[in-house]
């Protein structure tokens, strides 16, 4: 019996002890609530968070305003730059000006709660140069991408050698670009591995045609109808009329005429064996006499 009256007063104590806890911490929660002081400092914290996040976005809209006016079409044209990299390199602008804004907005929120910035910052620091060390061909491949894209090395639809690898760009990005060659493969190459580049769409082509001709064929034949095709010669890829340079060299049993013709960017290939057909067309009409017409309509080669 006596053991069932301490365990009553232990029970009445400890009831005594929670009640009064808990009294203490409704007490603390209604003066932290009626704290006239504390619900200013947050309302002042409040509108200072909203006028940062405020402020961000005016700069944003500002910085974005202006990237869209220096890359706008007329910018472009008056600087001589072509309109997909000064898009490409806007999108950039606008992301990288969107990244730093939003970490500086964080930074700055986090220090209106009195949080201590030093080793959040210390921490990314290091964070950021582990991943530096540990991804150092991703960083290149990056830094490289956008060089490729400022400098204009090339763009989208350009044919291109780099390396063993030569065909028409399909897609460049910061970390690859990716080419497509003339027989259906596709190449995805890192942008760090992009060193020499052979850019064949920059400026028109040469077509250089070496034709062998017999040497026993008189000079003054051969020349008259080597100018007679040149002259007839239409293709829409041709850039004014192919030129006879003359006897390129000297055989034992041929004689070598080169012509070239000036054409569109990487349109050598098909000016050749257009111009090739037409002149195997003129001399073999000339062989045949009974079936050769002279006539004036243009000679296209297919």
């Amino acid at each position: 019996m006596q053991k069932g009256l301490i365990g009553a007063w232990m029970a009445a104590a400890w009831a005594e002890d929670a009640k009064g806890l808990w009294q203490e911490f409704v007490y603390s929660i209604t003066a932290w609530l009626q704290d006239v002081a504390m619900w200013q400092n947050a309302a002042f914290i409040l509108v200072r968070i909203v006028l940062i996040v405020l402020v961000s976005r005016i700069v944003i809209w500002l910085i974005k305003r202006m990237i869209d006016r220096i890359t706008a079409g007329r910018d472009s044209v008056r600087l001589k730059l072509r309109s997909r990299r000064v898009q490409t390199v806007g999108r950039l602008l606008k992301n990288t000006a969107g990244f730093t804004i939003n970490f500086i907005v964080i930074l700055l929120i986090l220090g209106e709660f009195q949080l201590n910035l030093a080793p959040l910052l210390a921490g990314a620091g290091v964070l950021g140069l582990a991943i530096g060390f540990g991804a150092q061909s991703l960083v290149k491949d990056v830094i490289t991408g956008f060089f490729i894209i400022l400098e204009d090395h090339f763009s989208v639809g350009d044919v291109i050698k780099t390396g063993p690898y030569k065909g028409t760009v399909e897609m460049i990005g910061l970390r690859a670009t990716r080419i497509k060659s003339w027989t259906g493969e596709v190449f995805i190459l890192p942008n760090g591995s992009i060193t020499d580049v052979t850019n064949y769409s920059l400026n028109n082509s040469l077509a250089v045609i070496d034709v062998p001709i017999a040497a026993s064929d008189q000079m003054e034949t051969v020349t008259d109808i080597l100018e007679r095709v040149t002259k007839k010669f239409e293709d829409p890829d041709l850039i004014g009329v192919p030129e006879l340079l003359g006897v390129q060299s000297i055989g034992a049993s041929d004689v070598v005429y080169r012509i070239v013709a000036e054409c569109r960017p990487h349109a050598q290939a098909s000016i050749t064996r257009n111009l090739n057909a037409a002149i195997k067309k003129a001399f073999e009409e000339e062989q045949n006499p009974r079936f050769y017409r002279h006539t004036e309509k243009p000679l296209t080669g297919g």
